[in-house]
């Protein structure tokens, strides 16, 4: 078995020709008056902390949060020594921030129950976006994001950085050029779904606007632990990222980014699966943290193809069986057997900035310079999410379910559907 954690001497020349072939940024007069992109940030939390800073020429402009303190911090710290963000700069109310005419684009790291309103309101509001994964809380969601960003022209990339990892470039590519032959299997891991909060109420810190922070959300009381994102180990007390409302648990927090792997690798960037099952006799044990659902779900593709969420393949990939061989991909690294597979590595086609997170962010600012396709277009956060959608949806109907990846309903299953989207509590509103 071959395992790859370097680019090879070819994979390296490539991504240097691609360099050489498209500049950093193109001319100023490409993109506008302006000789840089001019960004702010929504949310300035744990995610946002590992995002902090724009490469090349960008400059960070403006900060919008509910929390104040966080705001105060940022603009005290070393981004707003780098940058020079000034007080007037600071916004607690994220709209104020995207009424500015100096603002080019948005970086979006709030919660997820949050995505979908920042990303369409900067749109509507003439500005780009980068948008963490996963990139929605619903289905119905994702396909106006998609709208939103066509209509409006605008330019948004999805936190999937794996997109702009060379391994995982390279390990999907030989899935999708037969290297293994026709794949029959796939493993995955098995990720929890959330499940309901019973966290008591607490008060609210005076500095951050808990009615703001619930947004769309029933609203819910604070507590410090519903705040955190994953607040820590003990008994089912674990953030927002595992409990309903607010999140898809970790269906949708490593699920975005392993089955978008699945997906990429399948070719099914503009698809999804068609059959989805919760494995019901199979429920392993609770692990003593993640207490919501958890039966092992099975997707299969129109292709044959069938995905198990069986805790077999790595939590950031999967293991792809096919009827020649196999291959292991993960973040950063494939492995193939037999190791013969990728002697003669399948042609990639060239693009700037492939490397980690801060590559991922530097191929988004290519391409608002550029008007290009980003690595991990809209379009492609979206199906990716909704397959990670598909699996909750199966394991809360505890039934299979048949999905139509070209209208995007459940055909002929009303039970099913309304779980397309969730009602929003005013005025957080989508048409």
């Amino acid at each position: 078995m071959t395992t790859r954690c370097q680019p090879t001497r070819r994979q390296f020349l490539a991504g240097a020709a691609a360099a050489l072939a498209a500049p950093y940024f193109v001319p100023a007069k490409a993109f506008g008056a302006n000789d840089r992109i001019n960004v702010g940030y929504i949310g300035c939390g744990r995610r946002a902390d590992g995002l902090q800073g724009v490469p090349g020429d960008a400059h960070v402009l403006a900060l919008a949060d509910i929390n104040r303190r966080r705001l105060e911090d940022w603009a005290k710290g070393k981004l707003g020594k780098q940058y020079g963000i000034s007080e007037s700069m600071l916004f607690p109310d994220y709209r104020e921030m995207l009424a500015l005419d100096a603002l080019d684009a948005v970086i979006i790291s709030s919660p997820d129950h949050w995505h979908a309103l920042h990303a369409i309101h900067a749109m509507e509001a003439g500005k780009d976006v980068y948008v963490e994964k996963p990139m929605t809380l619903t289905i119905r969601e994702g396909r106006l994001m998609v709208d939103a960003a066509r209509t409006h022209g605008r330019i948004c990339q999805v936190g999937s950085q794996q997109r702009s990892t060379q391994e995982n470039r390279v390990g999907c590519a030989l899935v999708r050029a037969g290297r293994i032959g026709n794949v029959h299997t796939v493993h995955t891991a098995n990720y929890p779904s959330p499940w309901e909060c019973t966290l008591p109420e607490e008060d609210a810190p005076e500095y951050i606007n808990w009615d703001m922070w619930c947004g769309p959300t029933p609203y819910r009381g604070y507590h410090e632990k519903l705040y955190t994102p994953r607040g820590g180990k003990q008994g089912h007390e674990w953030g927002w990222i595992s409990y309903r409302p607010y999140s898809g648990g970790e269906m949708t927090g490593w699920g975005a980014h392993g089955l978008d792997q699945i997906q990429w690798a399948l070719g099914m960037d503009n698809s999804g699966p068609v059959e989805i099952w919760p494995v019901l006799d199979e429920e392993p044990p609770s692990d003593g943290v993640h207490i919501g659902p958890r039966w092992p779900v099975h997707m299969r593709y129109a292709n044959g193809a069938l995905v198990k969420l069986d805790d077999q393949g790595a939590a950031g990939g999967g293991w792809f069986e096919g009827d020649e061989g196999e291959i292991k991909i993960d973040r950063g690294r494939y492995a193939i057997k037999p190791d013969t597979l990728d002697d003669d590595l399948p042609e990639l086609e060239p693009i700037p900035f492939v490397g980690e997170t801060n590559e991922h962010i530097a191929n988004w600012l290519h391409c608002v310079r550029t008007r290009q396709t980003p690595n991990a277009d809209v379009e492609i956060g979206h199906r990716s999410t909704t397959v990670c959608h598909l699996g909750n949806i199966a394991r809360w109907l505890k039934r299979p379910i048949t999905w139509d990846p070209a209208t995007e309903t459940f055909p002929g299953d009303e039970e099913a559907n309304r779980f397309l989207d969730r009602e929003r509590r005013a005025p957080w509103t989508l048409a």
